[in-house]
């Protein structure tokens, strides 16, 4: 088999045979392909496109490349969820305990963050004394206990993925439906999962900015991960504004406390309860949708998620009190109101930029080896939709500079306020086949 075949059949708009895929992978992962002949390929890839049986293909070749994570030793049926990525998404912090005190095991791997805030580890570590490094045993050992754990990314998962995805990145072939797909269904099915719940973003402030480019990549995952044996189902939220009201690691896990508690923000309770349901289903615990979101909501109702919530902190290492107390979690020196320039409705809050801010004030990372401040970040008091009057607050800055000029006005360009406005629909499609 040669590497050049292969390219000229995929050049010509032609399917790639499983073996194919595994040759280029497998050559490319050990170093016999150069890059030259990788990008050709992601190039051919690009244009021609590939057809679900390839994308299945691409992903197992993708998972096969490295370790894969035993979850075998957990009991019942292991639901991942992934994100594609926003500003203000706090749905991990409450997911996991909240589809965990229905009896569903969640076993998470998750990394840290790099550009607006801090990854979900990043947040966790607000609580004081909560440890991720713990070993494998320890982790199965504790979600059979609790249900929930979470752990940071270790070993050499999808090897392939992360060459692949480094030479993508710097040769113009990055927006490839059928690349991205395999890209995060390799990492998903890696790491354990039996079954996983995708929620693909799309506005301004997502990878796919388009409502049509977030339907085929719901679609396009969906159809890998039930091609490859994983139940999977898919929603498409909207992030063209953050989503509840924090930005910032200490802000968002005290905004996850209070969902839990009931009284979060309606558009992270929302999705939190809709990417529940589906998480629910896929583990046998509740035969549709309808009766999964009831037992979810009165987990809620009853405090029992709550409850697991401080089991998990706890178990981990973690302050629980601050569960009862979150004014013990991290905070920032200032608070600084931006306001209202006029009367109207806010029509606009430009997702990525607000990100940007709340990253310029400390709450996330530009490179890996950034230090986060844990403290800092932004609240949102009002949202697109709402009417406001000249010198309303509509989101407070905490900041341990007392300068914020350049953040104000990076705010000031992300925030519209004309005469009318709606409020954004928050689900767009659920995809569960």
């Amino acid at each position: 088999m040669r590497m050049i075949d292969i390219i000229e059949k995929k050049r010509d708009g032609h399917a790639l045979t499983e073996e194919e895929i595994e040759f280029f992978i497998n050559g490319y992962t050990k170093g016999d392909i150069p890059d030259y002949q990788a990008s050709s390929l992601a190039m051919a890839i690009f244009f021609q496109d590939m057809n679900q049986e390839e994308r299945a293909a691409m992903t197992m070749a993708m998972v096969n490349s490295g370790d894969k994570i035993d979850l075998s030793q957990i009991k019942g049926v292991k639901v991942d969820k992934h994100s594609t990525g926003g500003v203000g998404d706090t749905t991990t912090l409450v997911l996991a305990p909240l589809v965990a005190s229905l009896g569903v095991p969640v076993a998470k791997m998750s990394g840290r963050g790099l550009g607006h805030t801090g990854g979900t580890i990043d947040k966790l570590e607000s609580v004081n004394g909560f440890n991720v490094e713990i070993s494998e045993q320890d982790f199965i050992k504790l979600v059979n206990e609790n249900k929930v754990a979470v752990i940071g990314q270790s070993g050499n998962l999808t090897p392939a993925d992360k060459k692949l995805y480094a030479l993508r990145d710097v040769t113009g072939s990055v927006n490839s439906i059928s690349l991205i797909a395999s890209s995060i269904m390799s990492k998903k099915i890696a790491a354990g999962a039996d079954a996983i719940v995708l929620d693909v973003k799309t506005g301004s402030g997502a990878f796919m900015k388009t409502l049509e480019e977030a339907e085929a990549l719901a679609h396009a995952m969906v159809s890998i991960g039930n091609n490859v044996g994983r139940n999977t189902m898919a929603i498409i939220s909207d992030m063209s504004q953050p989503l509840g009201r924090a930005i910032g690691n200490a802000l968002e896990l005290k905004e996850a406390i209070e969902t839990l508690k009931g009284q979060g923000p309606k558009d992270l309770t929302e999705l939190v309860l809709t990417l529940g349901s589906q998480m629910v289903v896929l583990a046998q615990k509740a035969q549709s949708l309808e009766e999964a979101r009831q037992m979810l909501e009165e987990a809620i109702q009853s405090g029992k998620a709550l409850e697991k919530f401080k089991t998990f902190i706890s178990h981990q290492g973690g302050d629980s009190s601050i569960v009862d107390d979150p004014d013990k979690l991290p905070h920032a020196k200032y608070q600084i109101h931006f306001q209202a320039k006029k009367d109207g409705v806010i029509t606009k809050m430009i997702a990525n930029e607000i990100g940007v801010a709340s990253m310029m004030l400390g709450a996330g990372r530009q490179t890996k080896d950034d230090k986060i401040d844990l403290g800092v970040g932004i609240v949102l008091n009002k949202k697109v939709g709402d009417s406001v009057k000249e010198g309303d607050n509509i989101l407070t800055i905490h900041s341990n500079k007392e300068n914020v000029n350049e953040i104000l006005d990076k705010l000031d360009e992300s925030i519209t306020i004309e005469e009318k406005g709606e409020t954004p629909t928050l689900i767009h499609k659920i995809i569960t086949e």
